[in-house]
C-alpha cells in the first residue's frame, strides 16, 4: 500500500496510490496520514479498502510529505561503508546520531532554497524509515516490527554551515526545504528486502550517486535498537538512515555543490522518485 498527502502546503488531504498510478482520495477515512494511525491495526483497515471505491484525484496536484506532523526526524550520518570510504573516514562504532528539524521538511518535488551564505550546498540520497507503533528498549530481532513503511528521504546538506560553523552537524541540515520526504509511505508488506533496495540520485541529468542500502555499516534494525535505548521513538517518527557514496562534497579531485538553477532527481527501488529544483535565496 503506498500513503500519500496531496495538495498545497498546510492543506494537504490523506491519500492512496492504486495500482494504474492514480491518486484516490482517504478523506472519508482518516483525516490525515500521521503517526496515530500507522499501527498495524489501522494500516490493515486501510489495507482492506478497494482503492476503486475511493473518489479518483483529477489532475496534477502537488505532492506533501508523506507523514504530517511527526515529532522528530533522526538522521544516521556515515552509516555506508562505501560513502565512508570516499570521505577517507573511519567507520564508526556506533550509529551517529544527528537531528534535521521538522521546519526542513517539505514535499518530494517542493523546491530546494539555498539559504543566504550558502557556498557548499549538497545532496544525499536516504532511504527513509517510518516508525508505526511507540519503540522503547527494543532489541534488533523485534526491531522491524515497528516500522510502518518506507519513503525516500533528500538530507539536503549546507557543508560549510555543518563542518565550519562552530556547533552540532544540525545547523547544516535543518535549513528550510531541507528535507523533502515522500513521494508516498511504502507499507512494509510491499518491501520484501529493505536491506537490499537500490537506490540512484541524478544533478542536471548526470548521475552522481547510485548505491544499494545492502552496504550499509547499521542495518535498520540495528539503527532502531540503539536509538530506542536513547529516547522512545513515536509513531511517525521518521528515521534518515544515511547515504551511499557520490555525494558533492566527496567528489575528486574538485568537489561539486548546488547553485542556483539546478536539478536533483532521487530514486529508490519500490519507493517512487523526488524530483527538485534548487533556488538560492538572496
Amino acid at each position: 500500500m503506498k500513503l500519500l498527502r496531496y495538495g498545497e502546503a498546510g492543506a494537504e488531504k490523506p491519500g492512496m496510490m492504486d495500482a494504474a498510478g492514480n491518486i484516490r482520495d482517504l478523506s472519508a477515512h482518516v483525516a490525515d496520514i500521521t503517526g496515530d494511525m500507522l499501527d498495524d491495526a489501522s494500516l490493515a483497515k486501510l489495507g482492506a479498502i478497494d482503492p476503486s471505491s475511493l473518489p479518483k484525484v483529477d489532475g496534477n496536484p502537488r505532492i506533501g510529505p508523506c507523514v504530517a506532523n511527526f515529532s522528530k526526524f533522526c538522521c544516521i550520518g556515515l552509516n555506508y561503508a562505501d560513502h565512508a570510504a570516499e570521505q577517507g573516514l573511519d567507520l564508526p562504532k556506533h550509529p551517529i546520531l544527528f537531528m534535521k528539524a521538522n521546519s526542513a521538511i517539505v514535499g518530494p518535488n517542493d523546491t530546494v532554497q539555498l539559504p543566504r551564505g550558502s557556498v557548499r550546498g549538497d545532496w544525499e540520497l536516504e532511504l527513509g524509515v517510518v516508525i508505526g507503533k511507540a519503540a522503547k528498549y527494543v532489541s534488533k530481532e523485534d526491531a522491524l516490527d515497528y516500522v510502518a513503511g518506507y519513503c525516500i528521504v533528500n538530507d539536503v546538506s549546507e557543508r560549510n554551515f555543518q563542518q565550519a560553523l562552530t556547533g552540532q552537524w544540525t545547523k547544516g541540515k535543518s535549513c528550510d526545504t531541507f528535507g523533502p520526504t515522500g513521494p508516498w509511505l511504502v507499507t512494509k508488506d510491499e518491501i520484501a528486502d529493505p536491506q537490499n533496495l537500490d537506490m540512484s540520485l541524478d544533478v542536471n541529468g548526470e548521475c552522481r550517486q547510485t548505491g544499494n542500502s545492502k552496504t550499509m555499516i547499521f542495518t535498520i534494525a540495528e539503527i532502531i535498537e540503539h536509538l530506542s535505548q536513547l529516547f522512545t521513538l513515536q509513531p511517525g517518527d521518521v528515521i534518515s538512515t544515511g547515504t551511499p557514496p557520490g555525494v558533492g562534497d566527496g567528489m575528486k579531485p574538485d568537489p561539486q555543490y548546488l547553485k542556483d538553477g539546478d536539478v536533483m532527481e532521487l530514486r529508490i527501488e519500490g519507493l517512487g522518485e523526488q524530483r527538485q529544483a534548487v533556488v538560492a535565496d538572496t
